[in-house]
């Protein structure tokens, strides 16, 4: 396929500078994961000191309360991240090398389970201060798209995890050996599609501006879960699509397994992305339905 978009001519690195013999580097993956958390922050603050925006017209922690949840936060993106990412994708090769699981400095963070690792983080934390459990969780969740909006931008600029060949106008021609060996003719070009966008758009922006939408123009901080709920759901909808675009895990893919899933039946199955998604899902639901009969109760 000879159609698509040249890739721009693009850097992970911010900038590098050498000392002592020693190159130090700022990459665009770690300035996405700082701006990300910093805007949630401002998201989270701004949300605290609205009284009006949550139940009884009390905020569930203060502004100082949240800036130690930011440290709680930031290991559980970390831990579960990292631990997600061996578990999920990569159990065999790193029960064979354990040595290797710290250093994620090499690559390879899930977001499921960083998403697990906020959670744990979170409800301990609310559990420490005595502040609602489902409030802080709400907090976090309209604090997040942010870093996904930001996160998924940088994995383009990196050219990684990108989507599925594509003859589509706006697909996009990857520099990398393994991104452009697709099984085509001997020549031609690969494009494929770039669902790290498509992740943004959906992750990042729409569902952020949902979320906002919600917590100050639908009062739904009034009613704990319910913005919680609306994000699990969402990213788990909006990330069980993208799977359909992106290219799978390479270590799933197989002779008779092309499409990378996890799960398979009769040539029809899910990816892991999906699979991991679907939990997501159900507990958005769930979330949001009993947010919901706890205000008719009310």
């Amino acid at each position: 396929m000879n159609a698509g978009i040249p890739f721009p001519p693009l850097s992970p690195e911010v900038f590098s500078i050498t000392l002592f013999g020693i190159e130090f580097a700022l990459r665009w993956y770690a300035l996405a994961y700082i701006a990300g958390i910093l805007i949630g922050w401002f998201l989270a603050v701004r949300a605290v000191r609205c009284a009006r925006l949550w139940p009884a017209d009390n905020a569930p922690m203060t502004p100082a309360q949240l800036e130690d949840l930011v440290t709680w936060v930031i290991l559980g993106i970390i831990l579960g991240g990292r631990l997600g990412f061996v578990l999920f994708y990569q159990p065999g090769y790193y029960l064979s090398n354990p040595a290797e699981i710290p250093m994620i400095w090499q690559g390879g963070m899930a977001f499921h389970g960083g998403m697990l690792g906020v959670a744990i983080a979170g409800f301990l934390f609310a559990r420490r201060v005595g502040a609602r459990v489902l409030s802080v969780a709400d907090i976090m969740a309209l604090a997040t798209p942010p870093g996904l909006l930001l996160g998924r931008i940088a994995n383009f600029v990196n050219a990684e995890l990108w989507g599925r060949p594509t003859d589509a106008p706006w697909g996009v021609i990857f520099p990398s050996d393994a991104a452009q060996n697709c099984g085509q003719a001997i020549g031609e070009l690969c494009a494929r599609h770039p669902s790290q966008l498509y992740e943004a758009a959906l992750e990042g922006l729409l569902l952020g501006a949902i979320l906002l939408w919600l917590a100050w123009r639908r009062g739904a901080l009034k009613l704990p879960g319910q913005v919680t709920g609306t994000f699990l759901a969402g990213y788990g909808c909006t990330r069980f699509i993208v799977e359909f675009f992106r290219q799978p895990d390479m270590q799933f893919v197989a002779p008779g397994n092309p499409l990378g899933l996890a799960v398979q039946l009769n040539g029809y199955g899910l990816t892991m992305g999906q699979l991991l998604s679907l939990p997501m899902i159900a507990a958005g639901i769930a979330l949001i339905a009993f947010a919901r009969r706890r205000m008719v109760r009310a």
